[in-house]
């Protein structure tokens, strides 16, 4: 047994045992969180502290074993399993409640993205807690400080909000039903996926070879942000994605601007030119064809969308814009494609710039699609689109005659790429969702989002099982997810543990 399961088991241990002895009346829900504050926060920081990156695959395995033990010490038939094309394993467990009539499986990843320590403010596998004091963030000392701890407060470290609280709050509510002598309603999938960062590479081939363990009635997706109100929140799809970079190139070698400027071809002037010809300034995509095969939402999802509290005038100040780039709202503007620009890159800037005209330029962008859009088809509307420009697309860098034979040359290197996906929120097993998550969040509002702007890759279980997702999100939107200093704020843990509990014990369809 590793360090790290051993640690993990237990503080399973300590959350297992009973409430309190002597204590007539079992725990509710929030009574038993409000009595195991330090455990549950010492158990995102042990998880956090396993570097469960794709550039230590031993820590994605320590990862895996420690998770798979901690399903078995709650009485899970508990497993790994990796995908006959290798690739990360997924910790799976299965649980069975006599007299349920329905299957559900929780998802989520423990990965996370990879790090530039440089750019952190701590260790980012060192969880630190932090909170806000005259405007400024203070570490906190929480190992010594007395529950309850602040809501407010925030432990920091990489994969604590992107997935890593998803699996403790989940867990955590197994645990309260557990003491308060309630049985799951559903019988219990979970699928703790170890590659969901790199794109899911063997995911398809993993769902295809174990359809038949997978069959369920409905999946539950952990991962994501919670609305920006910070409302409990539920979404019904994601927009899928396909990135690509791209480089123009101009002169063999940099030329002196002034001995050359106005002769030769700048890349990048072309390519300032060719970002314009693609989205104008509301980020309408110019590209022909890209629009064709867009489903527009419903009726009913656009209601969810006009209920949703109004939190634009904020978002403008925090982050401190003259403006937004249309006049509708922003989870209305997510619902239709995005073509986003991540960066550019020519020469150089400041006191490093030189006179000269730069021998290439680059940029990188990726495309948010939304059902009904395909990977095949935005490939095929951009390089149609460069070709009636005018432009070469070449998938390597240009020899001498290549450069010589065209005028305008454009190396474009495409990223796999998924699709969007939207689930009827009409459907029932969505409706016994809504209401669970209505009953958890008490007299607050819920957020019902029929699409996320973001991407997660449920195409890839839609393709293989055929079954009803719904997303699960209880992190803070701030949480700097793929960023430096990712953040989880305490409270949204605590609210998370409240919703799981109900899709674990609520759930009636």
């Amino acid at each position: 047994m590793t360090r790290y399961r051993a640690i993990i088991t237990a503080i399973g241990c300590l959350l297992i045992a009973p409430f309190a002895a002597g204590t007539a009346k079992p725990p509710s829900v929030a009574q038993w969180r409000a009595a195991h504050e330090a455990e549950l926060v010492g158990r995102l920081d042990s998880l956090v502290r396993i570097p469960s990156i794709a550039a230590d695959p031993k820590a994605v395995a320590t990862a895996a074993d420690a998770l798979t033990a901690e399903l078995a010490a709650r009485g899970f038939a508990a497993r790994m399993l990796v995908a006959s094309s290798g690739g990360a394993p997924v910790a799976l467990g299965s649980l069975d409640t006599p007299g349920a009539k329905r299957t559900v499986v929780f998802y989520a990843h423990y990965d996370g993205q990879p790090v530039d320590r440089a750019e952190w403010t701590s260790d980012p596998f060192v969880p630190v807690m932090r909170r806000m004091a005259n405007g400024q963030p203070q570490d906190v000392d929480w190992k010594t400080i007395a529950t309850p701890f602040d809501p407010e407060w925030r432990l920091h470290g990489r994969g604590v909000a992107d997935d890593k609280v998803s699996i403790v709050a989940f867990l955590a509510a197994f645990d309260a039903l557990k003491a308060a002598g309630r049985k799951p309603s559903v019988n219990i999938r979970v699928f703790w996926e170890g590659e969901e960062e790199e794109g899911s590479p063997h995911l398809a081939t993993l769902l295809g070879e174990q359809a038949d363990l997978l069959k369920a009635d409905l999946w539950l997706i952990g991962d994501g942000p919670v609305h920006q109100s910070r409302t409990p929140t539920l979404y019904f799809g994601v927009r899928g994605v396909l990135g690509f970079d791209a480089t123009i190139y101009g002169p063999i070698r940099p030329l002196h601007d002034g001995h050359y400027g106005n002769w030769a071809p700048n890349p990048a002037a072309l390519a300032a030119r060719l970002i314009a010809d693609m989205r104008d300034e509301d980020g309408t995509i110019l590209i022909p064809g890209v629009g064709d095969a867009v489903r527009v939402p419903t009726t009913t999802e656009l209601a969810a969308i006009q209920a949703l509290p109004r939190v634009e005038d904020g978002l403008i100040e925090q982050l401190e814009l003259g403006r937004s780039e249309t006049g509708e709202g922003l989870v209305l503007s997510v619902q239709r494609p995005a073509l986003n620009i991540r960066g550019i890159r020519a020469g150089a800037v400041g006191a490093d710039a030189a006179n000269a005209i730069p021998a290439e330029a680059r940029f990188s962008a990726d495309f948010r699609l939304v059902p009904d859009q395909t990977v095949d088809g935005i490939k095929a509307a951009v390089e149609s689109f460069l070709d009636r420009k005018g432009w070469k697309v070449v998938r390597e860098t240009p020899d001498r005659e290549t450069r010589l034979a065209y005028p305008r040359i454009i190396r474009l290197d495409w990223s796999p790429g998924y699709a969007a996906l939207r689930t009827d929120m009409g459907l029932p097993a969505a409706q016994a969702v809504i209401a669970a998550a209505k009953q958890a969040a008490g007299e607050r509002p819920l957020a019902l989002v029929p699409m996320m702007g973001g991407s997660v890759p449920l195409t890839i279980f839609d393709a293989a099982l055929k079954t009803p997702l719904v997303g699960l999100p209880i992190v803070n939107h701030d949480n700097n997810q793929h960023a430096a200093n990712e953040n989880l704020r305490l409270g949204n843990l605590w609210d998370g543990i409240d919703l799981y509990a109900a899709m674990i014990g609520g759930l009636d369809w």
